[in-house]
């Protein structure tokens, strides 16, 4: 049986991404280890030597947990979560990456929903490595929602993040945080390509780790 682990910054992300499996690969297991604090140091004095080290130890905490591949759902700290796949001595997945690969072959112009400036700066990063010649990256903060989100009110805070989308005059959507998932679905009559992590992530994670 495949085991897929996760490390998140948010407690709810757990019953997300435990959902999703449970829809899309019924037959795996799961294992989740959850640290916050990771994300509010992130954001208040960004990725220094203390803060690595902790990374690096809870990402081993997960891979002690014996998955095969190890899904980091934070997009601030991902693509650091990422090159350190070596040292865990697990694939480590940042959960952005299919996303962004993804709208980069939808359109042209990509607009970036980030309700934490902490994420904002490392998704346009991602994207540009995946860009083609003519992709234009639109940085679109939506940094109010933010609050929203700390206080518990995700329907409240999804709605925002989906009203701020809706004004973009952009080809191609991305909802930069694993957060904005019920965004993503309150944005399906936009008439172009929304995208957010849990789901794309879960599933290339599936294509490329399950054994049959």
């Amino acid at each position: 049986m495949t085991t897929i682990g996760f490390l998140h910054t948010a407690e709810v992300h757990v019953a997300t991404f435990r959902e999703l499996l449970r829809e899309l690969g019924p037959a795996c297991a799961d294992v989740h280890v959850v640290d916050e604090s990771l994300l509010a140091d992130a954001r208040e004095r960004g990725l220094d030597d203390d803060l690595e080290r902790r990374l690096l130890a809870r990402l081993r905490e997960v891979a002690a947990l014996g998955p095969d591949v190890i899904v980091c759902t934070c997009s601030t700290l991902g693509g650091h979560a990422e090159r350190m796949g070596s040292a865990v001595g697990v694939p480590v997945l940042r959960v952005d990456r299919p996303m962004a690969e993804a709208a980069v072959a939808a359109g042209t112009r990509i607009g970036v929903v980030a309700s934490t400036a902490s994420t904002l700066g490392p998704t346009c990063e991602l994207l540009a490595s995946c860009a083609r010649p003519d992709t234009e990256i639109v940085r679109a903060p939506c940094l109010d929602a933010w609050p929203l989100f700390e206080a518990g009110d995700h329907h409240a805070y999804a709605r925002r993040v989906a009203e701020h989308a809706r004004t973009l005059d952009v080809d191609v959507i991305v909802l930069a945080q694993a957060s904005m998932a019920a965004a993503e679905q309150m944005l399906s009559d936009l008439g172009k390509p929304v995208f957010c992590s849990p789901r794309i992530a879960v599933l290339r994670t599936l294509e490329d780790y399950t054994t049959v």
